[in-house]
């Protein structure tokens, strides 16, 4: 069992806030009982968490960073991002992932309030379609500076850096077209999420600026997961008009669909025509190369971070507008340099 400052208390027959100022080093403390605490807390081999080292104080030094899926590597570029911005201002990161479980994230959020973390930064999770009142009154209540990355809220005006996504599917779908394409399919997310909505808005827009007819068959909903995405593409060439080309809304997805055309011996892009969002890291060691739409998620981290810092150095004034980034992304046509 690990020791905890009230097994160093006890032991140096002193109070927990002693023993708190002594390893803040705040407060007055003579020297003589400084001294005694010290060597309690070597003796005892006791190291304090960032938290443990806050305890007297109204607020700890860490920033807590919630995430729906810590598996994909989209969101692990965000954490990179905030995790720069944290080292270069000396604060430490609590990490949350709620997949994609909005009880989750309502936990997360407390745990933030309970342990007074500096400030927050989410992802709102995906896969549910209307927030209830209850996550409504939890993110009203928290006193907590919160900054949103990649995604919104609905019926709450926070800070946050977002990404156009009706420009990217109308981006991604347009490449296609250029490319000679006509019988234009996409994978959506789940469409409770609000980037999953818009990616399939500029999808539809692209088509409508080309006349080229919306066709439903066309649309699959996924969940921007890999599995989803694996049992769509399994599906599309048993069609008896299939797409010749898809827009795969998430990096995950891509990665559904190159593991389906793989096992029906189809190749990218003879077979069928892709393009992504977010770079999907293992293309390079198969000899796949798909163009994506790049969101730049370490600078969105970064964005986020930055958002936050002054939103806590402005926290106590009576009135603080709300700051909102959206960024344009961009094609990138290849996952990597060919040699």
């Amino acid at each position: 069992m690990s020791t905890t400052i009230s097994d160093i208390a006890k032991k140096a027959n002193v109070s927990l806030a002693t023993v708190s100022r002594v390893l803040n080093n705040s407060g007055y403390v003579k020297e003589d009982t400084k001294r005694k605490v010290l060597s309690v807390i070597k003796e005892m081999n006791y190291t304090p968490s960032a938290i443990s080292r806050s305890l007297s104080k109204s607020e700890t030094n860490i920033i807590g960073v919630i995430v729906p899926d810590i598996t994909n590597s989209y969101f692990g570029e965000i954490i990179k991002g905030i995790s720069e911005i944290c080292e270069k201002n000396n604060l430490d990161i609590i990490l949350f992932n709620t997949n994609d479980c909005l009880d989750k994230e309502l936990k997360s959020l407390r745990v933030a309030k309970e342990q007074r973390l500096k400030g927050v930064v989410m992802t709102p999770a995906f896969g549910e379609a209307d927030f209830t009142t209850k996550y409504i009154k939890t993110i009203e209540n928290l006193n907590i500076p919160i900054v949103l990355v990649s995604a919104d809220i609905k019926f709450i005006k926070l800070n946050g850096v977002f990404v156009d996504n009706i420009k990217a599917g109308f981006d991604a779908t347009t490449l296609l077209i250029r490319d000679g394409h006509s019988k234009i399919g996409i994978i959506t997310g789940h469409l409770g999420s609000e980037p999953a909505v818009d990616r399939l808005i500029g999808y539809k827009k692209a088509l409508e600026a080309n006349n080229i007819k919306i066709t439903e068959k066309y649309i699959f909903n996924g969940d921007f997961k890999l599995n989803k995405a694996f049992e769509i593409t399994n599906s599309i060439f048993k069609m008896d008009e299939p797409p010749t080309a898809l827009v795969v809304c998430s990096n995950m997805m891509v990665t559904g669909v190159v593991k389906s055309l793989f096992e029906q011996n189809k190749k990218i892009p003879e077979d069928l025509g892709v393009i992504g969002f977010g770079k999907t890291d293992f293309l390079e060691l198969i000899g796949v190369n798909i163009p994506y739409m790049d969101e730049g998620p370490v600078e969105l981290g970064k964005s986020a971070m930055n958002i936050l810092l002054e939103t806590i150095k402005e926290k106590n004034k009576s009135s603080i507008p709300v700051k909102r980034i959206t960024i344009a992304p961009k094609v990138v046509f290849k996952q990597y340099p060919e040699k």
